[in-house]
């Protein structure tokens, strides 16, 4: 078995699943950096060469760093450079007015010296409001950098067509767009998949075992409602509070649980493979932390989903409209209940709080 990868472009091959870090950042639960650092060599080995990260996921740029460094004085450069990280500039919400284009530059400094690597392979850039500040001109200032060296390619994260289609006309090439993509949430199909495809544009999904509720770990249990103390549980507990009720999301795991069985895989395997098998998907992000999650995410390798697999899935998603609107749509009203479980001014103010009051009023509530 060997791991896929893909093409973002010609000597820009990356693996078809990528190292996820969000779940390495604070709010995610216990995390044993030492661990977490020295397991990330498992995953170079298996053939997951691409990680994911921020400059808004605290510690993580710092961790991934470790991890090269590491690798490069004990297995030379290059073991070193099979590493590619894809980290994202996300500029605080506090700061976009202001921001100018040296300090887009300095941001670009700090994530080179953070992860120890002399260019970044892939910079995806987000700016919270683009009604804000001027986000085209930071964009620029990233092309610069890319011309300097500095960057190899650049992408954009949770934004839909109308968001991303200026930079483009910028004359910024655009390698990616990575975007919240699952069974349980299918926004990016309906306009950003299409005209991705006919831009050039590859998709990178985060999202995909939804924090881990699609995995055997939640099948066949009650509903526990918004009392996490995970953030991420509390964002991915709200998509399926978007798909539709809980037993239908049981039904849906019951059915990729009998589907992996036929298949010799887990349920969160087949969840993963859907993606992967969607158009435009260049690959998914899965956060696995440590080495001892690597055989479970390598068995997405072993297989492919039929053509009747598939139809059953999507006969089922038929009955679950799922989250509608744009890519990060919901998640942008800093007003609604998905907004308000963000944190946006994570470079200067890395334990911010969150307002997260009625988060069970249901799809569509607004803040009361």
């Amino acid at each position: 078995m060997s791991t896929e990868t893909a093409d973002l472009r010609p000597g820009c091959a990356i693996s078809r699943v990528i190292k996820g870090g969000w779940q390495l950042a604070g709010d995610h639960g216990p995390v044993d950096p030492a661990a977490a650092i020295a397991d990330m060599e498992a995953f170079l080995d298996a053939g997951i060469t691409s990680f994911d990260c921020a400059d808004i996921y605290t510690g993580v740029e710092e961790m991934i760093g470790a991890f090269i460094a590491d690798v490069r004085r004990r297995r030379g450069p290059e073991t070193a450079n099979r590493v590619q990280v894809h980290t994202k500039l996300v500029p605080d919400l506090e700061r976009l007015s202001d921001l100018k284009a040296e300090d887009v530059e300095e941001i670009v400094d700090r994530s080179l010296q953070r992860l120890q690597i002399e260019r970044l392979h892939l910079v995806q850039f987000y700016w919270w409001d683009t009604a804000i500040g001027a986000p085209v001109t930071a964009m620029e200032a990233l092309k610069r950098c890319q011309e300097k060296g500095k960057i190899a390619h650049l992408g954009v994260t949770n934004w839909d067509v109308s968001e991303t289609a200026p930079y483009l006309d910028a004359g910024i090439d655009l390698v990616s767009t990575q975007v919240q993509y699952s069974v349980l949430d299918r926004r990016a199909a309906t306009a950003l998949v299409p005209w991705a495809a006919d831009h050039d544009v590859q998709l990178l999904c985060y999202g995909t075992l939804a924090g881990g509720f699609l995995t055997e770990n939640w099948l066949g249990k009650a509903d526990p409602g918004f009392e996490f103390e995970n953030r991420s549980l509390i964002k991915y507990r709200l998509i399926i509070d978007e798909f539709g009720s809980w037993s239908t999301f049981q039904t849906l795991l019951g059915l990729l649980k009998e589907i992996g069985g036929r298949h010799g895989v887990s349920l969160s395997s087949v969840a993963t493979r859907w993606v992967l098998q969607q158009p435009q998907v260049a690959a998914a992000i899965v956060g696995a932390r440590y080495a001892r999650h690597l055989p479970k995410t390598l068995e997405v390798f072993r297989f492919k989903l039929d053509a009747d697999d598939l139809a059953r899935i999507d006969a089922l998603l038929e009955t679950a409209p799922g989250p509608q609107g744009d890519v990060f749509g919901l998640e942008r009203d800093r007003t609604g209940r998905h907004g308000r479980i963000m944190k946006y001014n994570l470079n200067t103010r890395p334990d911010d709080v969150v307002l997260g009051a009625g988060l069970g009023a249901g799809p569509g509530a607004v803040n009361g």
